[in-house]
């Protein structure tokens, strides 16, 4: 039986298992639903057992399930520890760089890594970009190299490296009527239509302690599960928001967004590599490591992720345009 087994169907039946779900299973290995399905079943087909069922609108692991799915995160470890200690063994940054990272480290992320692998073009990242809950799970199970994220849990035993400072700015439409407004009070700043990340977002989580430290708080008017959605909302006139600064590049130069003068901020936080204490790290992630916090202050000043705000100073917004779209 095992023999008619492939490493293809192991991977991508762990993938369904670990997300309970074959959508989000597809979107990480960038294949079809349909595709991952069909692979699954064949699995299940070999092993003449059912390796998942479906109770009501979850997917759970049967019993079979459950073994196969412990041998196969087993075989998948040592099949990565493997392939890093070769190219460790020939003294060689190459292989699997695999990591995890918050939403809005997408926006920044993939240059890094496109810069490293010109000077390593043998290294193959794997990048999930996800959010924060579950970039913490995959950090608490060890399922990649490294994790990036603004915000560090205190109640882990973490080694963390600061690469890059993470700037957090008010952003509205153009046509707001705060949008030539210099040194907008907090105070007011709250009582606008706020649009707000999901509970347990690194950016929501600093923008309320900012706000509780002068004994405000923020009621959303919208939650919403990314940066990008709380743009297009944005754009479309639903109010106002604190995103990070990397994030806003193509919309500050193309003039659809612009940044509030508002008292306080921007908000100077940090972006962090982290991985558990005492992991052993292979060549190639110590090196990406190494890389980040030696590019990453001259690479976010470079690309404007990081660059210092005057009061007032809105990057390249054009002129007014008539028939403005108010968020209050």
């Amino acid at each position: 039986m095992i023999n008619h087994w492939t490493l293809q169907q192991l991977r991508l039946f762990e993938a369904v298992a670990r997300h309970r779900s074959y959508t989000r299973a597809a979107e990480e290995l960038c294949l079809t639903q349909p595709a991952v399905h069909i692979q699954v079943r064949r699995l299940e087909e070999i092993v003449g057992l059912p390796l998942i069922e479906r109770v009501g609108k979850k997917l759970l692991l049967t019993r079979a399930g459950e073994e196969v799915y412990a041998a196969t995160v087993a075989v998948m470890d040592q099949l990565r520890g493997l392939t890093g200690e070769i190219a460790d063994m020939k003294g060689k940054v190459a292989g699997p760089l695999k990591m995890a990272v918050v939403t809005s480290a997408k926006f920044f992320m993939p240059h890094f890594l496109g810069l490293f692998v010109q000077e390593h073009p043998d290294v193959a990242p794997q990048l999930t970009v996800t959010n924060r809950a579950r970039v913490l799970e995959r950090l608490t199970d060890n399922l990649d190299d490294f994790v990036v994220m603004g915000q560090i849990p205190s109640d882990m035993d973490l080694a963390v490296r600061p690469f890059m400072d993470n700037l957090l700015v008010v952003v509205a439409h153009p046509d707001h009527p705060w949008a030539d407004r210099a040194n907008i009070p907090l105070e007011e700043v709250v009582r606008e239509r706020f649009l707000l990340r999901e509970a347990g977002s690194g950016t929501r989580m600093s923008a309320a302690q900012m706000f509780a430290e002068h004994g405000l708080d923020v009621e959303p008017y919208m939650e919403l599960g990314s940066s990008e959605a709380i743009k297009q909302a944005i754009m479309a006139g639903l109010g106002i928001s604190v995103l990070a600064l990397s994030s806003l590049e193509l919309e500050l130069e193309a003039g659809r967004l612009v940044i509030l003068d508002v008292v306080g901020f921007p908000l100077h936080r940090t972006w962090y590599a982290v991985h558990l204490h005492g992991k052993h790290l292979g060549l190639t992630a110590s090196a990406f490591l190494d890389f980040l916090v030696k590019e990453g202050p001259d690479l976010g000043v470079r690309k404007g992720w990081v660059a210092e705000l005057q009061p007032g100073h809105r990057p390249r917004t054009p002129a007014k345009r008539p028939g403005k779209t108010r968020s209050r």
